[in-house]
């Protein structure tokens, strides 16, 4: 071999490096908090949150659950169209919707914080992700959060629950850990 054909070997050798590296990078999704959802300029509404641990207004809290669902802060708040199409990761809460006949949670809503949708009201669409899963996940604990992984869809849809500005087919789901 001589030197010439050593050098294109060694630039073919160096592109594949930088092809293989470049996408190793691209598969790897983009880490999101719930702010990263909100366009910028948007309005940003706090959750209406109120204490589960207040015993004092536990008959309050007993006649809200008994109530009908607390209507959406934002059923139609402005998204982030430049997420469509991202892979990304992101933590919540999961609100079951469907659950198999194995008992796995196989559609739900993600949300920023524990109860929203169920004691709480539902967060603007834009903080609500609607996660389809063809294999599940077995919910033990509603207090537990989930990184969830997947493709992400600037896509509106709506349930009994309520409306979300975002979709994903969920590729990974598994407990979010404190460090």
């Amino acid at each position: 071999m001589d030197k010439r054909q050593a050098s294109t070997a060694w630039h073919y050798l160096l592109l594949a490096v930088v092809l293989l590296a470049s996408t190793v990078c691209a598969a790897e999704p983009r880490e999101l908090d719930w702010p990263a959802l909100i366009p910028e300029g948007a309005p940003i509404i706090p959750p209406q949150l109120t204490p589960l641990h207040d015993l004092s207004q536990i008959s309050d809290a007993l006649a809200a659950e008994a109530a009908p669902a607390a209507r959406q802060q934002a059923p139609n708040a402005p998204v982030v169209k430049a997420l469509d199409g991202q892979p990304v990761k992101i933590p919540g809460y999961i609100v079951p919707l469907e659950v198999s006949d194995e008992g796995r949670t196989t559609e739900f809503l993600l949300v920023p914080y524990y109860g929203a949708c169920i004691h709480v009201p539902p967060p603007p669409s834009n903080q609500i992700v609607h996660i389809f899963s063809e294999m599940g996940v077995r919910i033990e604990d509603l207090y537990q959060p989930y990184w969830i992984e997947g493709t992400m869809q600037v896509k509106a849809s709506s349930s009994e629950l309520a409306d979300a500005g975002y979709q994903m087919e969920a590729e990974k789901i598994y407990a979010y850990e404190l460090k």
